[in-house]
């Protein structure tokens, strides 16, 4: 297999060479990597400026010695997660047969998922046709990434064997504990909110700042079969996911709301 590598955290975060460790056992792995930590930074993409990419050593983390049939190859990027991955697709690696995005440190569940840097660069892969990853443990400090690294390399050998026939998204959350306390995997839907934001405000005017922090946990139920009960209940979770803001349910709603609408807006011109 060729498997392109991404993530947010930095070309320097363990989790991205626990990731390239255990994928290098389904074939060749290609990091491409921001140069600094981009968490938050949803789907972006830099479009106003150049992106500079330069190639990179490949991490010390990975197992010397350790039989595997892929090697590693590394790029550095100075933008975003989304900007890794056209980079990669587009220009520094080509066509692959999977996606990765990872391994995060943090989780990203529920409606999480529009803001993370680690599934929105993994969208890049997506909507260009490729069997995308993004996964994700589920602690910041002292994350395990043994278990997740495990379960992403028996992953990528089940693509290998069995190419999926279209293009999968799938959302991984696993956590950070010991594969012996991990109770079990699941395949589950998204959840809700888990986490909020809270702003802190400094100094006075005119040079008054805001910083704005996503470290409010949502209590709440979360509902069986939900990434976010998974998670609370110590299983793997892996939530399919596609592309698709669109609310086709509303439009009768929509419809009834805006009757007449189209006649008195046209009518206006005369």
């Amino acid at each position: 297999m060729k498997i392109l590598l991404i993530n947010d955290d930095g070309i320097h975060a363990p989790g991205l060479w626990a990731a390239a460790g255990a994928l290098r056992h389904a074939g060749d792995v290609f990091v491409v990597a921001p140069d600094r930590e981009q968490s938050g930074v949803g789907s972006s993409l830099t479009l106003r400026a150049p992106v500079r990419a330069r190639t990179a050593t490949v991490d010390s983390v990975l197992t010397a010695g350790e039989e595997a049939t892929g090697q590693v190859t590394a790029h550095v990027v100075e933008g975003t997660p989304g900007d890794c991955c056209v980079l990669a697709l587009e220009r520094l690696v080509g066509s692959v047969d999977l996606v990765v995005s990872g391994i995060n440190s943090g989780s990203n569940l529920g409606w999480d998922v529009m803001v993370s840097g680690t599934v929105g660069g993994a969208v890049q892969g997506f909507v260009r046709g490729f069997p995308t990853i993004a996964i994700s443990v589920g602690s910041v400090r002292d994350p395990k990434f043994e278990g997740a690294a495990h379960l992403l390399r028996l992953i990528a050998q089940r693509f290998a064997e069995n190419t999926p026939t279209n293009s999968l998204f799938l959302n991984i959350n696993v956590p950070s504990l010991p594969l012996d306390q991990i109770s079990g995997v699941q395949v589950t839907t998204l959840g809700g909110r888990s986490y909020g934001e809270s702003v802190r405000e400094e100094g006075v005017e005119p040079n008054k700042r805001y910083t704005i922090a996503r470290d409010r946990a949502i209590s709440g139920d979360a509902q069986e079969g939900t990434d976010i009960w998974a998670s609370k209940n110590n299983r793997i979770s892996i939530t399919p996911l596609h592309i698709g803001l669109g609310h086709s349910e509303q439009v009768p709603e929509i419809e009834r709301l805006l009757s007449g609408l189209p006649d008195q807006l046209l009518s206006s011109r005369d």
